[in-house]
């Protein structure tokens, strides 16, 4: 399997080899809602946190007497039936993480790439180099591939300080490097922009 590589003018100069294993995996629905439930899941933050009538502060000494006063018995002032008191069943802070096994994640990611590769989502570049950090070449680069920044996830072999900054104030552009990707940010982009070097890096994972 083959796909066309283009250089930044959206000149094609040559074709790229393209792994089976990778691009022409068999997509599943199921599998692949299965991968993003856990995702999304394991990006929930439970910080939401109650005291119960022993971590509330105070009610360290009994109201009244236990007998002879006409009240009910009571213990603390902290008890959760009084105003002020602790909360009975109230949520807690807690790490709560699902476990997705690699190869799981790694099959997920081929049928994403492969779906968005039979949808001619993705573009491969030559190379994305930038004469400056500018906004306005980044954005002439993109128009040049047929490309707009909105729903576009550039793919790149490793962190590049030029291409972060030209590209921060494109709206809804993001960037990842090929050693992060995963099949959520695949499927939540219409497009994906990816360089040769990051497609090399992206095959070392099936290695």
């Amino acid at each position: 399997m083959e796909a066309k590589l283009l250089d930044v003018q959206g000149r094609e100069v040559g074709t790229l080899p393209l792994r089976d294993e990778i691009f022409a995996a068999q997509p599943s629905k199921a599998f692949l809602h299965e991968f993003v439930t856990v995702f999304l899941a394991n990006q929930r933050r439970y910080s939401a946190n109650t005291k119960t009538r022993a971590e509330v502060s105070g009610g360290g000494h009994k109201p009244w007497k236990q007998k002879h006063t006409g009240r009910a018995r009571a213990g603390s002032i902290r008890s959760p039936l009084w105003r002020h008191g602790g909360t009975i069943f109230g949520p807690h802070a807690k790490e709560l993480r699902l476990e997705f096994p690699r190869r799981k994640a790694k099959k997920a990611l081929a049928q994403a790439l492969t779906a968005r590769f039979q949808e001619g989502g993705v573009v491969f570049v030559e190379a994305l180099g930038l004469a400056e950090p500018k906004t306005k070449i980044l954005a002439g680069a993109l128009k040049s591939l047929g490309l707009s920044s909105r729903g576009t996830l550039l793919v790149l072999d490793k962190p590049d300080a030029a291409l972060a900054r030209a590209g921060r104030n494109l709206p809804g552009l993001e960037m990842v490097c090929a050693r992060d990707l995963n099949a959520y940010s695949v499927l939540r982009s219409r497009k994906l922009l990816m360089t040769k070097p990051a497609l090399e890096s992206l095959g070392t994972r099936w290695n």
